[in-house]
């Protein structure tokens, strides 16, 4: 029944596509339509220039005049990413889709001539090319070392066919269609469909470049191959990678990094749909899912930069080209003007209709803040498989920011860190993940790829600001059965002055349970929010807990003796990580509270710590065994706990103080914290955090989500009380 049903769906779906191909709408009709040529046209002739919309046309005439004067250079491809023909047929991409566009806009022959010369020697080549000689582990392409690339390179490459198609003679675009972009779209699906069926990123960018080649050659068989998948049954294609990727909150599965490059090609493809058939509302999918993601997307961001949670480059930001792409279509089709904020902080836009209204709205003041809010993205398709946290206090985009990681495994780019979390501060990272060991495209880096040491240290669990039990990774680093796991979050508040997320986990360590309460609070005593953290574990044996806090910035104080090791290290251990960790210095085991300050930028930090009895602190760094200099710096302290069956950690984390060096001015270096105590009873904590003033702070955590139940603790002989899961409780 289910495959009749998408049989029918797909003989409508074919018989509207057959509609389209008899009235032969007029093109472009992918992304840049005919309307929207004529609007940029009249916007021209009537001398109305918007900043953003003529940064993104200078560039592309740059690109392209650079091109035509060089001539048509299509190498035969040899050299992995970030190697010159990489880097020739990469850039030919863009400029046959620049061409193309400009074409349109300014109607000059010399963009149509160059845009078919190219297309035209590719067409020449591409049949008889082999696969590519230096083949990534995942699926090759034939013009690059892996058939993504490949994707990528047909979603550009058709928009500018689709531009130019109408100017072309007959046997031009019979040889441009018959030659190069059939044999691509198929190559893409029929002959790599293991790539094509899977719900993935990769497949994501095929199923768009299929697609919209479909709509170009006004194929309706390419098109439902792309929506439907190969089988028509919907159980794969753009549909499929829809509904199973993203949540309904618009979280995608792999992480932010991931998010902002797989929603190219569900924008795009998106666009060319609703331009083609905007009967199949594609935006409206999922109570507009796709809408919901580029809001997400932009959510996942700090001082402009993408959350670096798995597999991640920490310098990708909201100026990325994918998210251009989204912002304009987001703004066309919403109004919002607080997208008109990233569009200007982008600082261009795409050579659309969409993009002219964004240019414009820009240029005539339309624009508001972008709403930064304190929130939670469920994961997984129906919502239930974790979510991601983001607590945030203060006014604007640097506003201080916790983001819990709190989520499902993330498929094989996801990282073996559940329950950790990121600290911002000021506007800076304070508490770091190190994302992912790689350097993008630098050929002497292993060609750009993802480095062995992504696998021996930037995913184990030993990485990451989350607690490690008998220095193994969670699901012992395999990410397969991660996947069948995730935590579950048992509390989520959003308040003016306190933001609160705690989650538990299972199965990550055997007959092991770990919990993580993460509260931000905002108290009139401290000059920025404090992060207060408590971390626990029980086991069915006894265990060593190590719970690491990786912080960027200069040690300035420690409360207790360290024995540094000046002249020799030795690794922390052999294996899971631990072997690339240096022991910089070891202190004494702690029975009381320990602090440790560093001064990062402009602002003093310091941690404090309530740690089980004989926990000893280790400051570790990043580079042993590393003898390709392929690991970042990143310096640590760890709180190690031997022999216990059960562990649990309070830590506070204060901002305070400012330093000049300009001005030769420090003020507030020190902590204004005396004293922090702690009980645990009856499965409640009470905190106490006494001031240097003398003033008394206490919070009481509960554990119990029910928001009505009352909780009593009994310390120093005085029972305090309080309803719900978290409270701040006031003297009497």
């Amino acid at each position: 029944m289910k495959r009749l049903r998408a049989l029918l769906v797909a003989i409508c779906a074919g018989t509207m596509l057959f509609i389209m191909v008899d009235a032969k709408a007029a093109r472009p009709s992918l992304i840049l339509t005919a309307e929207g040529v004529e609007a940029i046209r009249k916007s021209r002739q009537a001398r109305q220039t918007y900043p953003l919309f003529e940064a993104a046309f200078e560039d592309a005439k740059a690109r392209v005049e650079r091109s035509i004067a060089e001539g048509v250079l299509v190498p035969t491809p040899v050299d992995p990413g970030g190697g010159y023909t990489h880097e020739r047929h990469k850039e030919n991409y863009k400029v046959i889709h620049d061409a193309g566009i400009l074409f349109q806009l300014l109607g000059d022959k010399r963009y149509l001539r160059h845009a078919t010369d190219m297309l035209l020697a590719y067409a020449e080549i591409y049949e008889d090319l082999p696969l590519h000689p230096v083949q990534k582990r995942q699926s090759p392409g034939k013009l690059f070392w892996q058939n993504l690339n490949e994707s990528v390179w047909l979603v550009h490459v058709v928009q500018g066919f689709d531009a130019i198609a109408d100017a072309l003679s007959d046997k031009d675009r019979a040889i441009i269609e018959d030659h190069l972009l059939r044999p691509v779209a198929d190559f893409l699906s029929l002959q790599n469909p293991e790539t094509f069926q899977k719900i993935h990123n990769h497949g994501t960018w095929a199923a768009a470049g299929v697609g919209m080649t479909g709509y170009a050659l006004h194929d309706p068989s390419l098109v439902e191959r792309a929506v439907l998948g190969l089988t028509g049954d919907g159980t794969s294609g753009f549909l499929a990678q829809l509904d199973q990727l993203f949540s309904p909150d618009g979280y995608y599965t792999e992480g932010p990094y991931y998010q902002r490059y797989a929603l190219m090609p569900f924008v795009l493809f998106a666009q060319a749909i609703d331009h083609n058939e905007p009967e199949r509302k594609i935006f409206e999918h999922r109570n507009g899912v796709l809408l919901k993601a580029i809001d997400a997307t932009i959510q996942q961001s700090y001082a402009g930069k993408f959350f670096p949670i798995n597999d991640a480059i920490k310098e990708k930001g909201l100026d990325t080209q994918e998210l251009v792409y989204a912002v304009a279509v987001a703004f066309s089709r919403t109004g919002r003007n607080d997208l008109l904020s990233i569009a200007d902080y982008q600082g261009k836009t795409v050579l659309t209709g969409d993009g002219l209204t964004v240019a414009r709205a820009v240029s005539e003041g339309a624009g508001q803040s972008f709403a930064f809010r304190t929130m939670m993205l469920r994961d997984g398709p129906d919502g239930d498989q974790g979510a991601l946290a983001i607590l945030r206090m203060g006014d604007g985009p640097l506003a201080q920011t916790i983001v819990a990681k709190n989520t499902s495994q993330g498929m094989g780019h996801g990282h073996f860190d559940k329950l950790s979390y990121i600290l911002y501060d000021n506007g800076r990272e304070i508490l770091t993940d190190y994302g992912a060991a790689r350097f993008l495209n630098v050929p002497s880096k292993d060609g750009g790829r993802y480095l062995l040491e992504n696998q021996s240290w930037a995913k184990q669990t030993i990485a990451h600001n989350t607690l490690v039990v008998n220095e193994s990774s969670q699901f012992g680093g395999d990410w397969k059965r991660a996947q069948k796991y995730w935590p579950t979050v048992r509390y989520f508040e959003a308040g003016e002055r306190l933001n609160v997320v705690s989650a538990s986990l299972e199965n990550a360590y055997p007959d092991t349970v770990i919990e993580r309460t993460v509260v931000q609070l905002d108290h009139p005593a401290f000059a920025a929010p404090l992060l207060i953290d408590v971390m626990s574990a029980s086991s069915q044996e006894k265990a060593t807990f190590d719970l690491p806090f990786y912080f960027d910035g200069q040690i300035v104080d420690f409360s207790g003796a360290l024995q540094a090791n000046t002249e020799s290290r030795k690794p922390l251990g052999q294996a899971h990580g631990y072997q690339h960790l240096w022991v910089e210095a070891t202190g004494q085991p702690t029975n009381g509270l320990l602090r440790f300050s560093w001064l990062n930028a402009r602002r003093f930090y310091t941690l404090h710590a309530v740690a089980p009895e004989k926990t000893k602190p280790v400051f570790v760094r990043t580079g042993a065994n590393d003898p390709d200099f392929n690991l970042r710096d990143q310096q640590g302290l760890i709180l190690r706990s031997n022999g216990r069956k059960a562990v649990r950690f309070l830590s506070v984390i204060e901002p305070h103080g400012i330093y000049n060096p300009a001005a030769e001015f420090t003020a507030g270096s020190d902590s204004q914290i005396a004293r922090i105590d702690h009980v645990f009873e009856a499965g409640a904590d009470l905190i106490k955090i006494e001031m240097k003033t003398g003033e008394i702070i206490r919070l009481a955590i509960s554990n119990d989500p029910d928001s009505e139940k009352t909780h009593r603790i009994l310390s120093a002989g005085h029972e305090w009380a309080w309803r719900g899961f978290v409270t701040v409780l006031e003297e009497e």
